[in-house]
C-alpha cells in the first residue's frame, strides 16, 4: 500500500520524466509496421497511449512502468482506429459530393 500511496502523491506532469517514457516515445510507439497509418489515427493512437500509460502507472501499483504495456494494448487497436478514420474521411467526401 506505500508503493501506490508514493504513485499518488507524485504530481501527475512527474509520470512523463519518470520510468521509461522517453524510450517507449522515441523507439517502440513510432514503429511505422504496428502504429496508426492516418495522420489523424496517429494522433488518436498517440493520446490514447499517453492516456492508458498514465492511468497504468497510477492506479496499478504491482505494474508502475506501464508504457510498453499501454504501446501493446494500442497496437492491437491501432487498425480499429485506422478503419474509424478512413471511414469518416470516406463518409465526409461522399456528403460532398
Amino acid at each position: 500500500n506505500e508503493l501506490t500511496n508514493a504513485f499518488l502523491s507524485v504530481p501527475w506532469y512527474y509520470q512523463f520524466t519518470m520510468g521509461g517514457l522517453l524510450f517507449a516515445m522515441a523507439f517502440m510507439a513510432t514503429d511505422p509496421v504496428t502504429a496508426a497509418g492516418t495522420s489523424t489515427g496517429k494522433w488518436i493512437y498517440g493520446f490514447l497511449i499517453g492516456v492508458v500509460g498514465i492511468i497504468i502507472r497510477v492506479l496499478n501499483p504491482a505494474y508502475p512502468e506501464g508504457w510498453m504495456l499501454a504501446i501493446l494494448l494500442l497496437n492491437v487497436f491501432a487498425p480499429l482506429i485506422d478503419y474509424i478514420v478512413l471511414q469518416n474521411n470516406i463518409k465526409r467526401r461522399l456528403q460532398r459530393a
